[in-house]
């Protein structure tokens, strides 16, 4: 079994650099899918309200037999746009998550998107903080914060998110996000890592290293983006790709290597594959 490293966030928890990730998976597939990622030695698992199982994923754990102390579960606040999310609804959301999980508290809490047009963040943050100190949540954080959003909460807010999860993978480096997380001490959560689809995983530049190094494009992927000093989340369902994107610990890229994929991202120009958090209000 693969023994994976920790990242410490910067109110000292300790977090997996890989997770395994359950977005787009129907809660009937969910058991079987974290089932089998726990077996294979992932220790982190990743869901949101939003992705409709919670429950499948609860159930998964409990099945597991992994003690609760060896076990890292990240959830997230759906802030969706058809409700006002003062105190009450975002403390009546957390505990919906909780109970769908059947846990008392989970390692990590985010808020899923900005939503800036919005100017409710500041407030559902607050509520954050009361559920930090409370220890129902290990640490909280932000998901797909840009730098200006991450600006309006330094002036607002003392805590400092623990995570920042955003899409992250060559085709879109996010150097200059990365840079600000790096100089306040938010740790970088890469969604998509491996991009979308097969175009990433299939072009010369990563088939290269891949061959070079005798894996899998998707493996070499993630090794960028662990020596870049990211957290990743992959996603699968099938039992051998979700083994094989755990056993990256066994082999490094050189600085030839993460030239080649780095150089990815300025080909590229920097296209997005998700939705841009500046205007995203679904």
């Amino acid at each position: 079994m693969n023994q994976v490293p920790t990242i410490k966030l910067n109110n000292g928890t300790l977090m997996p650099r890989i997770g395994f990730g359950v977005w787009q998976v129907p809660d009937s597939e969910a058991e079987r899918a974290v089932g089998t990622a726990l077996e294979a030695g992932y220790r982190s698992v990743d869901t949101a309200a939003v992705y409709g199982n919670e429950r499948g994923t609860g159930r998964a754990l409990a099945a597991s037999g992994v003690p609760r102390e060896d076990l890292f579960v990240t959830t997230k606040l759906w802030n969706g746009p058809k409700q006002r999310w003062g105190r009450d609804e975002v403390l009546r959301a957390f505990d919906e998550s909780l109970g769908k999980l059947g846990l008392d508290r989970v390692d990590l809490y985010l808020i899923h998107w900005p939503r800036p047009m919005r100017e409710d963040f500041l407030a559902i943050w607050q509520t954050f903080e009361e559920i930090a100190a409370s220890g129902r949540a290990g640490a909280v954080g932000v998901s797909n914060f840009r730098p200006a959003d991450l600006e309006r909460l330094a002036g607002e807010s003392g805590l400092v998110p623990a995570v920042n999860q955003i899409e992250l993978h060559p085709l879109f480096p996010q150097e200059e996000l990365r840079a600000l997380h790096a100089e306040r001490g938010i740790a970088t959560e890469a969604w998509s890592p491996l991009g979308q689809g097969k175009e990433l995983l299939t072009l010369p530049a990563v088939a290269a290293v891949a061959a070079k190094h005798g894996r899998s494009a998707a493996q070499v992927v993630l090794r960028w983006h662990l020596q870049l000093g990211n957290v990743v989340i992959p996603k699968s369902v099938t039992p051998e790709r979700i083994r094989e994107n755990l056993d990256v610990f066994g082999f490094e890229l050189d600085a030839g290597d993460l030239a080649a994929l780095d150089a990815l991202g300025a080909s590229a120009a920097g296209r997005r594959i998700g939705p841009d958090p500046a205007v995203f209000d679904v």
